[in-house]
């Protein structure tokens, strides 16, 4: 049984991945989430989950003080579940003595850190946060493999793509195909796109997911960030990644090898199942849930991306063509212009130009060092250039 640890329990991936432990009978020791303290509260007494960690410190007083006296059973000479508060309340769940294994769902640049505490404390992990690789790859994979620690992907994608190459040499391996849906605007024109709103752009055709990777799905840069990410995972080159469209979302990802064979996986676009097999590997489990029906496929489509009408996929391979602390940059800006996006402070095109500029402002920086403590330094940086840098456009505009 394994024993695990859920950064960003109340989350879309967090709780798709509840339901894998229900699946697995995993012992669920530890959960981190940030505010939502009724959803926390559940998942703690249904799991009976002895460590619990709010960001937030109120949400932390708060679920203190609902949980008081509720006994957690195997929560051993505990009288209570243990709340733990603020940043460091989420790294203790990291790196938790009593987990194997950390599963990532944090948001964003915030999951960086967590994941590079639960490899130092030698934690297996799951890893839905693309950001911990995108930003700080160059060290997490060695630093994994120096400790002895297995990073197995969460993302559909990078778990096709994992699948695929089970019982084949890297080596062989000609082409990734990494598929996209495309997002709600895959067909617009550039006058339609200048019209989205954010309510438009949170209407995902296929996946149910979180606000800012679903916007991401919109703009193409979960995909670039995706790119990034296979790179550090699979140790291949972006010569090696070609990025498809697939608007249904039932080939997750091809692997194309040098003699011209192609294997792909399929599945139902459910995030439960890459989980339910992160958390089982090497092997499979039955589950009950929903399973693809070749039959009732109408059919299965192919297209280049619009990279025009789409620059965040390009940009997201310059920042890695670039390297050191670029795809960090990259990734903040991205999250902060998606962020003033979602507060209808910006236009959906506007998103791309701001994470553009902050690559630009960089570039002149001239800044050579990178370990984790630049890339966190510079991931605030470009957070708050893109905040100052629409304030500047506003101001000009009155």
């Amino acid at each position: 049984m394994k024993d695990i640890a859920i950064l960003g329990s109340t989350g879309s991936i967090g709780t798709q991945t509840l339901d894998a432990a229900k699946v697995l009978r995993c012992n669920v020791v530890g959960l981190a989430a940030d505010s939502n303290v009724d959803l926390v509260e559940q998942q703690v007494l249904e799991f009976n989950v002895p460590y619990v960690a709010m960001e937030n410190e109120q949400a932390a007083l708060e679920l203190s003080r609902r949980l008081n006296g509720k006994n957690v059973i195997g929560a051993v000479a505990l009288d209570r579940p243990i709340v733990l508060s603020g940043k460091a309340g989420v790294l203790e769940i990291a790196r938790l003595a009593e987990a194997n294994t950390v599963v990532n769902a944090l948001s964003g640049c915030a999951g960086l850190v967590p994941t590079v505490e639960a490899v130092k404390a030698g934690k297996h992990v799951a890893l839905a946060n693309k950001e911990s690789l995108v930003a700080g790859g160059a060290f997490v994979m060695p630093f994994a493999k120096e400790k002895g620690v297995v990073i197995m992907p969460i993302d559909s994608e990078h778990s096709a793509i994992f699948q695929c190459l089970q019982g084949n040499d890297i080596s062989g391996l000609n082409k990734i195909h990494l598929t996209a849906s495309g997002g709600p605007f895959r067909t617009y024109t550039p006058e339609q796109l200048e019209k989205v709103t954010a309510a438009d752009a949170l209407r995902h055709p296929v996946w149910s997911m979180g606000q800012k990777i679903t916007i991401d799905s919109a703009t193409l840069m979960n995909k670039g960030l995706e790119v990034i990410e296979a790179m550090w995972l699979f140790g291949v080159g972006l010569n090696k990644i070609e990025v498809v469209v697939h608007p249904q979302s039932v080939v997750h990802s091809m692997v194309e090898f040098k003699d011209g064979s192609v294997l792909a996986q399929l599945g139902k676009p459910d995030m439960r199942l890459p989980i339910l097999y992160a958390l089982s590997y090497p092997n499979r489990v039955e589950n009950s849930f929903s399973k693809l029906n070749l039959f009732e496929m109408q059919s299965l489509t192919f297209e280049r991306p619009r990279r025009e009408l789409f620059p965040c996929l390009s940009l997201a391979e310059a920042a890695i063509t670039y390297g050191g602390n670029m795809p960090a940059v990259l990734n903040a800006a991205n999250e902060a212009a998606v962020g003033l996006f979602l507060q209808n402070k910006i236009a959906f095109t506007q998103i791309a130009w701001l994470i553009e500029s902050a690559m630009s402002a960089y570039d002149i920086l001239n800044e050579t060092s990178f370990t984790l403590e630049t890339v966190v330094h510079y991931s605030g940086w470009a957070a708050e250039w893109v905040r100052n840098k629409i304030k500047e456009v506003v101001k000009c505009s009155l």
